[in-house]
């Protein structure tokens, strides 16, 4: 009996998953703890198990798509199995990913019924697909090949594809070349017996290309006015790949402009990718009331636009919400590094791991909110949480965005523990390979931008928490005491709180308690 796989929830704030890779394919025999795909959620890319037995009838992603938690991603049962009733479930999202197979057209009313040989047509491999450029052929004419051999690559609009055959016997014809395009259900192959004369099945003919019309803008210069002149000449032509011409659409280019590399000049996206436009200059000449010339600017806008990751939207709506939601106040404090400075110098020289400042900032605030419990706090709509346990989340900037890993129970752990922890989970998210566990559970959040050369900033609550400490880096600078000048360090740092639960005085006390036990580090290890 067939049976659907949905998009599973891998982590507490995802909505949605992307397919990174898929490592099975329609007509793949899967087992119980198979990994089937890869999948990007919003913190990290994590392997999709597979829990059935059987062989994969349906995918419904394609790579690079996304689909929300609970829809259909794939269906697993017996060959041959009708599963067309568990596509009309509600959660159904996207178009299924058919397979395309080549088309072979041979008829008993044509005069090409006897021949011991068919053509390969070129198939539809997705529902925009007009025309495919062979980008590789992986065999050659003489090959002998069988139903299920992977004989060329095609780029459509869409991906670059494996063609798979679906026939037995000499491959006696090859039709387009490496670069060059050819309609939907035009022949690009034909399979026999050797020997067979296959001219009847060739007179048959391709399909039409077709050739888009072309509309260029050329600007005309009318006195001191530029207009742009939108002209359309039917009989001119271009020859680009479908995926060339997605690009240039995307990007704004006009395909006019582009010298093709491909067969007969055909545009590929190689073509596009490497394209440098020249440098328009449209000159203007005013007169001022002095009779002096002005010569006006020139150059050339662009821009590119990317798809927003899965990282990106939760870290938009998430923070959305903090900001706009919970009325943020900030509280700034200079604390005094020099004995800190000291004390980490001597530390390392015993710690069998290296101490950062950014370790004994996490420390020195674990320890404070120990002492002001309703700093370690959420809110929760009608009700206000006070965590008794200290949870400590560290931003860490990634690729894609920003990851929170936490490091669980911080008070309660030594200066070198927590070290060695900030840097496994630090490493653990650069390479995406955090788990759900690991990112879940923070009180309080620490964000460090100190090693960027970043004096001070504030900082957006992560929520839940009720508060995030902004941590700037250390300057040296110039004190005063007594009248008399002395250099020193100083490092600032601001509380973001949520008013509807921290008051003004208890984030003040809450950063004197940092400032105290950073000041006198001795304090940290007592």
């Amino acid at each position: 009996m067939a049976v659907a796989i949905r998009m599973p929830k891998m982590s507490d704030t995802m909505s949605e998953g992307v397919i990174a890779q898929w490592l099975k394919k329609v007509g793949d025999v899967i087992k119980s703890g198979d990994i089937i795909a890869e999948v990007e959620t919003d913190k990290a890319t994590m392997e999709l198990e597979n829990f059935e037995d059987g062989t994969i009838l349906y995918i419904g992603v394609e790579n690079g798509q996304a689909i929300d938690v609970d829809g259909i991603i794939a269906i697993v049962g017996t060959v041959g199995e009708d599963f067309s009733s568990l596509l009309g479930g509600k959660n159904e999202v996207v178009e299924p990913v058919s397979e395309a197979k080549p088309v072979v057209v041979q008829s008993s009313n044509t005069p090409t019924a006897n021949i011991n040989a068919v053509a390969v047509r070129m198939p539809k491999m997705s529902d925009s697909m007009v025309e495919g450029t062979i980008v590789s052929w992986l065999k050659n004419v003489g090959d002998v090949v069988k139903s299920g051999e992977m004989v060329a690559e095609v780029e459509t609009d869409k991906a670059t594809m494996e063609l798979e055959n679906y026939e037995e016997g000499t491959i006696l014809y090859i039709g387009p070349k490496v670069g060059e395009a050819i309609v939907v259900d035009g022949i690009i192959y034909i399979v026999g017996e050797k020997g067979t004369d296959y001219s009847s099945l060739l007179n048959a003919g391709n399909k039409a290309e077709i050739n888009p019309q072309v509309i260029s803008v050329q600007p005309v210069i009318e006195g001191d006015k530029l207009t742009l002149v939108t002209s359309t000449d039917e009989d001119a032509r271009v020859k680009a790949s479908p995926l060339a011409k997605a690009l240039a659409k995307e990007k704004g280019i006009n395909l006019g402009e582009i010298k093709g590399s491909g067969e007969g000049g055909r545009i590929i996206k190689n073509d596009v990718d490497g394209y440098v436009p020249a440098a328009k200059t449209v000159e203007t000449a005013k007169t001022t009331n002095q009779g002096s010339a002005v010569q006006s600017v020139f150059g050339q806008e662009g821009f590119d636009e990317v798809p927003v990751s899965q990282m990106r939207k939760v870290i938009a709506r998430r923070l959305g919400e903090s900001k706009f939601t919970a009325p943020h106040f900030y509280v700034t404090m200079e604390i005094n590094m020099d004995k800190a400075m000291a004390a980490r110098v001597a530390m390392n020289e015993v710690s069998p791991v290296k101490i950062s400042f950014n370790d004994l900032v996490i420390k020195a605030a674990a320890v404070a909110l120990s002492q002001h419990p309703k700093v370690n706090s959420s809110w929760l709509g009608d009700k206000i949480r006070y965590n008794h346990h200290i949870h400590i989340g560290m931003a860490v900037a990634v690729e894609d965005g920003l990851l929170v890993p936490v490091i669980k129970f911080a008070n309660h752990k030594s200066l070198s523990a927590i070290s060695t922890e900030a840097k496994d989970l630090g490493g653990k998210a650069k390479s995406k390979k955090l788990q759900p566990a690991e990112m879940t559970g923070n009180t309080f959040t620490i964000s460090n931008l100190g090693m960027f050369g970043v004096d001070e900033f504030t900082a957006i609550i992560n929520p839940p928490d009720a508060c995030i400490l902004a941590v700037g880096g250390i300057k040296e600078t110039v004190g005063v005491k007594n009248g008399v000048f002395y250099a020193t360090n100083i490092m600032k740092v601001t509380l973001s709180s949520d008013h509807r639960v921290v008051d003004g005085a208890s984030a003040a006390a809450f950063l004197q308690t940092v400032k105290s036990l950073l000041e006198e580090p001795v304090r940290l290890l007592v």
